[in-house]
């Protein structure tokens, strides 16, 4: 049954996989300019690419998505599990999660910049900031939406706080956390393109860049399939993960 899941989901995807890929073609032959090149000139130009430099612009990518979502997951998980499960720490937060968590956060990244340089900092801090209070909203609610007759049962039984929280707090959290990061992934990536056109020689935002400035549009477009492919590869693992610690949601 799960095999023929599996097989059916793959089958799905390579039909969105191949439409898309047609209507690429047409327009290709519709348009009829080098600023559009047929997919299988895009797929060449994919494949010349140098072993070394895909790594490199790939792998920086990979890094920064990463050392961001980590930050703010560590940082929405404390301050969503403290808000969730105390009403003074709840009271005295809210606001200013609720006054900050409309900013902008694309507009905040020259302020970044301008107060952690061009590097890696402010490239990983921009990734943070547009999970981060995404995370607390979710973990929070996440948190609060656990019955309190839960905690009673497992407190009659004699568990441990950290047990409770292994056991109740965190599956519940856990649950919206991944929910939160699938939605948020999109913007994320958006935002590491921006971040990646200044202050660095790698990325694939700087490749995709470096390609349309020398007119080199097979590249440009093998920097954007490969750009996407890398957010594709991250859906997939949130849904790993969702498949693996989530098996009580089935």
């Amino acid at each position: 049954m799960v095999n023929s899941r599996r097989l059916n989901y793959i089958l799905r995807l390579l039909l969105v996989f191949m439409g898309m890929n047609t209507i690429w073609y047409v327009a290709h032959i519709l348009v009829n300019h080098p600023m559009l090149p047929s997919p299988t000139g895009v797929y060449l130009a994919m494949g010349q690419l140098g072993g070394r430099e895909l790594v490199l612009n790939v792998g920086y990518s990979l890094m920064r998505v990463f050392a961001g979502v980590l930050l703010a997951l560590i940082l929405g998980l404390l301050v969503g599990l403290l808000m969730g499960r105390s009403a003074l720490w709840n009271k005295l937060l809210d606001p200013v999660v609720y006054l900050t968590y409309p900013v902008p956060k694309i507009a905040l990244l020259p302020v970044v910049m301008l107060f952690f340089g061009l590097g890696e900092t402010s490239k990983i801090l921009m990734i943070m900031l547009i999970l981060l209070f995404q995370i607390i909203i979710s973990v929070r609610d996440g948190i609060k939406a656990i019955p309190a007759s839960t905690y009673d049962v497992l407190t009659s039984i004699g568990a441990r706080r950290v047990q409770q929280f292994w056991h109740v707090t965190l599956p519940g959290a856990l649950s919206v956390i991944l929910s939160t990061i699938r939605v948020s992934l999109g913007t994320a990536i958006s935002v590491l393109f921006f971040t990646e056109i200044y202050g660095t020689e790698h990325g694939m935002g700087f490749f995709i860049m470096d390609a349309w400035l020398r007119l080199d549009y097979p590249q440009m477009y093998a920097g954007i399939l490969l750009f996407s492919l890398v957010g594709f590869l991250l859906f997939l693992l949130v849904d790993v993960l969702d498949y693996r610690f989530m098996k009580w949601r089935r």
